[in-house]
């Protein structure tokens, strides 16, 4: 009977002391979800997204060395990311002081003080003690108090003291679930930099491929309107045809030189962009930049995955659910501050005057007890608390919902500017081999006098502009894939 008793103690003690969290349990909230992605039709640029699973290392879509060995080492040599490496282990540490709340503290502790103690104080003492002997050492001391003397005292004392917070109404439980929420948006917002600076890095190498394409081009221009000048030299000078043909030629290849400067100072600045990414000083990476390398040509499929995977890859999205989490939780806890608050007490050691004595068991103390704070008038503050954290609850749940929305209008954006680029792209590789036959034509009738120099430059602008804007939407198809992936959430691992 009495084991019995002993367990329905035990398991009624143990209840006790998990109580109950109170405040509301956070709810992952529902967030709508389109049934299927706006996918990119054929014929932009030859490509079509499709459901398939992405690429962890999507990047790796525009099959470059170059730009997969640098996005290998930006995770370790950003700075950005550092930092909020950095970050993430503070809210690491914020979570393991959060977590300390929930166990006992133990501390040990030793002390010496000399002390003097009053005759008075030791009267007092003595008469209590006298009581309980018959009377006889009160008696003593009645008589002689004002005549005693009392020594110098030396008292020695170590001992091990514990404190520990029942939690019946989960304060500490919530504190902690609230820690480890942010935790979580720390760790989710170190990946919204480090997609974001994947993408930087892989829209500035597009960039700088593109700039560099270009300015190949243009110097190609200028070489052809070398030859240019050099026929209409020579035209001019066996009285073929007037000054101004060889002046025109002149003057547009002039154009051209001048459009030089101007490319080379763009690349320069886009390396200097990259090694600022890279976190190396300007110039670092102009040897293994410097050569001109074209872009790629986009595969057929791009993969872009399925809908429904959208919130478990945008870390904005998680981390706007983690602070949502951490207000909920603080709710909680603030509804715990207005219930009692109870810590056990207790301690042992050894106490003597002597220090010798201080190993002996006779000189055990021990205390042990609770310890009750009700708040009873604490001028508003814990409803103005409360109201507080109610609403920045509130403010997360909306901030939750705009995220989702701006996550949606971000890839439908993407979509959109993939598929329309694809086919201006399109549009301009037609018109460029056409813009080539013209000029071929123009020049081939000016060789032999059937037409004038005007028809010959008029074409040859033509194809410069349009050559030079196919390399253009090249860059921009390349830069339109680097935006979708980032909007979807690209480096999902």
């Amino acid at each position: 009977m009495g084991a019995a008793k002993s367990k329905r103690v035990l398991i009624g003690l143990a209840v006790l002391l998990s109580g109950c969290a109170v405040g509301p349990n956070y709810k992952k909230p529902q967030s709508w979800t389109p049934p299927q992605w706006k996918m990119a039709q054929a014929g932009a640029g030859g490509s079509v997204t499709v459901p398939d699973a992405p690429d962890v290392n999507w990047w790796n879509i525009f099959q470059d060395p170059e730009l997969t060995s640098l996005e290998k080492r930006l995770a370790s040599q950003n700075l950005d990311v550092q930092k909020a490496t950095a970050q993430l282990a503070e809210s690491r540490a914020q979570l393991i002081l959060a977590g300390a709340e929930r166990f006992p503290m133990l501390s040990a502790s030793g002390s010496y003080t000399r002390a003097q103690y009053s005759s008075q104080q030791l009267k007092r003492i003595v008469e209590h003690i006298g009581k309980s002997t018959g009377g006889s050492i009160g008696d003593l001391l009645q008589s002689s108090s004002s005549n005693t003397t009392i020594p110098l005292l030396d008292q020695w004392r170590d001992g091990v003291d514990a404190t520990w917070e029942l939690d019946l109404w989960g304060r500490v439980r919530r504190q902690y679930e609230a820690a480890q929420a942010y935790l979580d948006e720390t760790a989710e917002e170190r990946r919204s930099v480090l997609i974001a600076r994947e993408a930087d890095l892989a829209r500035d190498y597009v960039t700088l491929r593109g700039t560099q394409q270009q300015l190949d081009i243009l110097k190609q221009n200028r070489d052809d309107a070398q030859k240019m000048l050099d026929l209409s030299s020579a035209r001019y000078q066996h009285g073929m045809v007037s000054e101004l043909d060889q002046e025109e030629a002149r003057s547009e290849l002039e154009t051209v030189q001048s459009q030089i400067p101007q490319l080379e100072q763009e690349v320069k600045l886009e390396i200097n962009a990259i090694s600022l990414l890279m976190g190396t000083p300007p110039g670092s990476l102009d040897g293994e930049l410097a050569a001109p390398s074209s872009l790629q040509p986009l595969p057929p499929r791009v993969p872009v995955g399925i809908p429904s995977q959208l919130a478990e890859r945008r870390p904005d999205i998680r981390a706007a659910s983690a602070e949502l989490h951490a207000a909920t939780a603080e709710v909680g806890q603030a509804i715990a501050d207005f219930y009692p608050r109870i810590t056990i007490d207790a301690g042992f050691g050894m106490q003597s005057f002597s220090f010798r004595d201080l190993g002996m068991w006779n000189a055990r103390a021990w205390n042990v007890g609770p310890t009750i704070t009700i708040p009873i008038f604490q001028g508003g503050r814990l409803s103005g608390q409360l109201e507080l954290k109610k609403a920045n609850q509130k403010a997360a749940a909306i901030e939750y919902r705009k995220t989702v929305l701006s996550a949606w209008k971000d890839v439908d954006d993407a979509l959109t500017a993939f598929t329309k680029d694809g086919q201006r792209k399109d549009e301009l590789s037609a018109r460029c081999v056409s813009d080539r036959r013209a000029y071929e034509l123009a020049l081939d009738r000016y060789r032999h006098g059937l037409d004038s120099f005007l028809r010959v430059l008029d074409s040859e602008r033509r194809l410069f502009g349009s050559e030079g804007g196919l390399v253009s939407a090249v860059e921009q198809e390349s830069v339109d894939v680097v935006r979708l992936y980032g909007a979807l959430g690209g480096g999902w691992e």
